[in-house]
């Protein structure tokens, strides 16, 4: 019977190196596929397009103006009266309130703008205005 020859006996090891490459991997895959997970609550409008448009990522309120000259706060109707209401309430509490307005390409322009007094009167001064990317997937 051979016995062991403890002086050539090693103890095992553990690398984390390569662990912590994995973790590296798995955090970085979980933080790109969740951006794409955002699901945005909005109404789908013809929005003209803007080579040069930012993502804004902080913005409290989301409204769309239809062609129709509807407005939708996120994805329920809204009357202009109210969506203003609640503004102003959501500014009294937040100072750093935002609005971006969503129009569609299509509307006329004057109710935009008149949209956008409305806001200023209402003492919102954090607007902005969305467009289409032209394909590369931000508004």
């Amino acid at each position: 019977m051979r016995l062991r020859d403890r002086r050539r006996w090693q103890k095992p090891e553990i690398v984390i190196i390569p662990m912590i490459d994995i973790m590296f991997f798995l955090l970085v895959f979980f933080m790109m596929s969740t951006l794409y997970m955002v699901n945005m609550k909005t109404v789908d409008v013809d929005m003209p397009q803007a080579r040069h448009a930012e993502t804004q990522v902080v913005v409290s309120y989301v409204v769309t103006m239809k062609q129709d000259g509807s407005l939708w706060l996120e994805d329920q109707p809204v009357a202009e009266a109210e969506l203003l209401g609640r503004a102003e309430a959501e500014r009294r509490k937040n100072p750093d309130f935002s609005v971006v307005v969503r129009a569609d390409q299509g509307l006329d322009y004057g109710m935009v703008i008149g949209l956008l007094d409305q806001f200023k009167a209402h003492g919102i001064v954090h607007i902005g205005l969305a467009a289409d990317d032209g394909g590369n997937g931000n508004e």
